[in-house]
């Protein structure tokens, strides 16, 4: 056997049975005792909804995992890859615009097999538990602007990178590294205005109290604010969520209407202290710092690797080719992938728990971001007992207990008013 095709087909045996190990412990951890914290949050009946909602949402995934893992190995083995490659070959355009065909007939394949499920996730699992308000129109509507969006701003960038590694010799990681970090930090003052409306609806808050009062709160942070804006969530789900998007004059912070339908005034500026906390202390500047380092060496990993001839074999390949090599290249990547989110996960809880505090501190009252965190996980059906293995592997928030409980001791030590 091929060194490489027993590498790669090791990562991915590897890969599955750690995330079914880790799913079935999610499982066992689930706590049919209602914690007292959410006593006054929950009832039995929506208790027992939320790890009922888990179970079926793991075993979902386990299903569709082992689905994609079967269909990946037997692509791999009976030279689907090669297959792909060969027909594309045959339009005889030239190295880039054939590796746009093979990357992209790849990509849309990977939809199609998968439509099944995003089809069931969507229109029979969410909306068993009711949370699915998507409309056929609007889901089909998504997916040809996803897929709009993949071919005007996806296709450039992936020619880019072709080409660079074609042509521009040893250096060619480290200009695709600049071109893609350069596209990247473009894309963040592009998406609040061109690309996130193209889904939702953005309305500016009604003038109001609230207003008033976020202003009020932002004014004294010393925090300027484009704009405040409440977007159409309830469109395609009953979750809740807010959120900071853009930089300078484009910063604004946006509401789910589901948020504010559910939460208080004085809940609903405990959660804007916390996003704002995440500015305030340099958290987005920090966690885009640290992403940009690991782009830089996953590039310089991708150029050690790139048109090796045996990796090439491993899939099967007839011809080697920088296209192919780029593809093949993030099975092998994926433990390091995994290794760098589980860092980057340990470092996103951690600023949440700094977050948190921030909002306690700017607000002097803890109890609010408390109440609302409950609300939160009771519309969303949160797990309250995930199990530490989950949260290490794949968790970027803490366990909601465990931020309720740092908040406690916040109030307590701080004296703050609770």
């Amino acid at each position: 056997m091929n060194f490489w095709l027993f590498i790669v087909l090791l990562i991915i045996a590897i890969s599955y049975l750690l995330e079914l190990i880790v799913s079935l412990l999610n499982i066992t951890a689930l706590d049919p005792a209602l914690p007292k914290e959410f006593a006054a949050t929950y009832n039995e009946q929506e208790y027992q909804k939320s790890q009922e909602y888990t179970r079926a949402t793991t075993s979902f995934s386990l299903v569709e995992n082992s689905y994609s893992t079967i269909i990946t190995v037997l692509f791999l083995l009976f030279g689907g890859f090669n297959y792909i490659d060969i027909w594309v070959r045959s339009f005889n355009y030239g190295q880039i615009v054939t590796g746009l065909l093979f990357i992209g007939t790849l990509g849309f394949l990977t939809f199609v097999t998968h439509l099944p499920f995003s089809i069931y996730s969507t229109f029979v699992l969410e909306e068993r538990f009711g949370f699915n308000r998507t409309s056929l129109q609007t889901f089909i509507l998504d997916i040809c602007k996803g897929g709009l969006l993949s071919i005007v701003l996806g296709a450039p960038i992936l020619a880019l990178v072709l080409w660079f590694f074609m042509y521009a010799g040893v250096y060619g990681w480290l200009y695709c590294w600049l071109g893609v970090v350069l596209f990247s930090l473009v894309l963040q003052f592009l998406a609040p205005v061109l690309i996130m409306p193209l889904f939702n609806k953005f309305s500016p808050l009604e003038d109001g109290p609230l207003q008033d009062r976020i202003l009020d709160y932002a004014k004294q942070e010393h925090f300027k604010l484009q704009g405040i804006f409440t977007m159409d969530g309830s469109k395609r789900s009953s979750k809740l969520n807010a959120f900071f998007t853009g930089f300078g004059r484009f910063r604004k912070i946006v509401f789910y209407d589901t948020l504010l339908d559910k939460l208080n005034d004085s809940e609903i500026i405990a959660v804007l202290a916390h996003e704002m906390g995440h500015f305030k202390l340099k958290h987005v500047i920090k966690m885009i710092l640290a992403s940009i380092v690991q782009t830089g060496i996953m590039f310089y990993l991708l150029g050690i690797f790139l048109s090796n001839s045996e990796i090439s074999s491993a899939f099967r390949m007839q011809h080697t080719s920088v296209y192919s090599s780029l593809l093949f290249f993030g099975f092998l990547y994926s433990p390091i992938n995994l290794l760098v989110s589980i860092i980057f996960h340990f470092f996103s809880r951690k600023n949440e728990f700094a977050a948190d505090r921030y909002a306690a501190q700017s607000t002097g009252v803890p109890e609010f971001l408390v109440s609302s965190l409950k609300k939160l996980s009771q519309a969303n059906l949160s797990n309250l007992t995930p199990h530490p293995t989950m949260v290490f592997l794949h968790y970027s928030h803490p366990p909601v207990l465990q931020r309720i409980e740092k908040l406690r001791e916040y109030g307590s030590t701080t004296g703050f008013d609770t």
